[in-house]
């Protein structure tokens, strides 16, 4: 009985069917070892064990009953124990950070380099003697977030005068419009003095290369008169007063011209600077002598100052003067660029400037009510007048090019 069948006990004498009333033995359990692996179900928690005494089990019984006949069945391999619920749920294993390393904020270039390179833009923007200006430079601002400058009676900051407006204008005459000023010898380098100049160039920009050529020849500030306009614009009007600016009537002009001040004027007004191309270097009507009154009350001289160059920056060719009624101005330029070429054509053309100053004109010898003679005032303005006009034609018989 070589294929001899194994029944187990418990069975009732037949293969494959249980009672249904009991648990399977162990031998059944041994049986089901050997069967296909199902999906094992997650393990249940053990139940406590019972405190009632359970009788004694004859495990002898579960055991399968030998064949009386052939080779012994080898024995069933022992039931898998059913594993811990904490082995099966195991913590996943953490990923490996990446490492990290603090980078340079400068990037691996060494400090050595950018000491170098800020020392070199140090030397580019304010000279060899940099750390002198530089310290300067922070002094300034100490000073300006402090309070600890001073400025007169009529808004003049001599601070921000030279260190910012003076210093954006010179580049602009020195490279741009590369200005060569004659007679300055002229100008007093004390005291009062009236510059009286020729206005042109659509933008005044010639009042503002006046006073760096000025500045920078004689070492003094010049103190211009302007129009009532110029002091309503919000921004230039605030500008124009720290820059030395004052209105243009006699009283402010005598006090300044009696307090030892350099004056400048530009009498022709806006006729000079809206006139159009055709009428350029011919001097417009120097109005009602008002200057010549405050130089003659004060004693002081008259500079006459003549500029050409300044007509050629931006040729005027037209106007608007509807908008210009409409927006309050005196004229709305209209250039061969502009408004054409929009924001681009407000560059100025890089013309040759050539400024004068003449031999000064004395008022020190009328006596104190010549200031009060229309007739007097009259040939004193007509005198500075003429000086101006016949200087421009010398100047232009002189210059060989507008732009050289």
């Amino acid at each position: 009985m070589g294929d001899a069948e194994v029944i187990p006990l418990g069975t009732r004498g037949k293969p494959g069917r249980g009672t249904g009333s009991g648990k399977p033995s162990s031998a059944a359990r041994s049986l089901a070892g050997s069967t296909p692996a199902r999906k094992k179900a997650a393990p249940r928690p053990t139940p406590p064990a019972p405190t009632e005494p359970v009788e004694p089990h004859d495990e002898s019984a579960d055991l399968p009953i030998p064949a009386q006949s052939g080779p012994e069945a080898p024995p069933a391999p022992p039931a898998p124990e059913p594993a811990a619920a904490d082995a099966t749920e195991q913590a996943p294993a953490e990923e490996p950070r990446p490492e990290v390393r603090d980078r340079e904020p400068t990037g691996g270039i060494p400090v050595g380099d950018w000491l170098q390179a800020l020392t070199g833009a140090a030397v580019e923007v304010f000279g060899d003697r940099w750390e002198q200006r530089l310290a300067e430079f922070l002094a300034f601002l100490r000073r300006r977030v402090t309070g600890e400058f001073e400025v007169d009676e009529y808004g003049f900051d001599a601070e921000v005068t030279e260190r910012f407006l003076l210093a954006t204008v010179r580049p602009l005459a020195q490279k741009w419009f590369r200005v060569e000023v004659r007679g300055a010898e002229n100008i007093p380098t004390d005291g009062g003095a009236l510059v009286v100049s020729n206005h042109s160039g659509t933008i005044p920009l010639d009042g503002l290369v006046t006073m760096v050529s000025i500045h920078d020849s004689t070492g003094r500030n010049l103190r211009p008169l302007g129009a009532d306009l110029v002091f309503r614009m919000p921004v230039v009007g605030e500008l124009a007063r720290k820059g030395g600016a004052t209105l243009a009537c006699n009283e402010d002009a005598q006090r300044m011209l009696a307090g030892g001040e350099l004056v400048g004027v530009w009498p022709e007004g806006f006729k000079g600077i809206g006139k159009p191309y055709s009428d350029r270097y011919k001097l417009q009507r120097f109005g009602r002598g008002g200057f010549v009154s405050a130089a003659i009350r004060t004693g002081v001289p008259i500079i006459p100052c003549s500029v050409v160059g300044a007509e050629e920056i931006y040729p005027l060719v037209g106007n608007l003067p509807s908008l210009a009624r409409l927006l309050g101005v005196p004229y709305i330029p209209i250039t061969p660029f502009f408004p054409l070429l929009g924001p681009l054509g407000m560059v100025p053309l890089p013309s040759k400037w050539l400024i004068e100053f003449g031999e000064p004109i004395r008022t020190d010898a009328y006596d104190g009510g010549a200031a009060d003679d229309p007739m007097l005032v009259f040939n004193v303005t007509d005198q500075v007048r003429e000086t101006i006009q016949q200087t421009l034609y010398t100047l232009l018989m002189q210059r060989r090019s507008v732009f050289y």
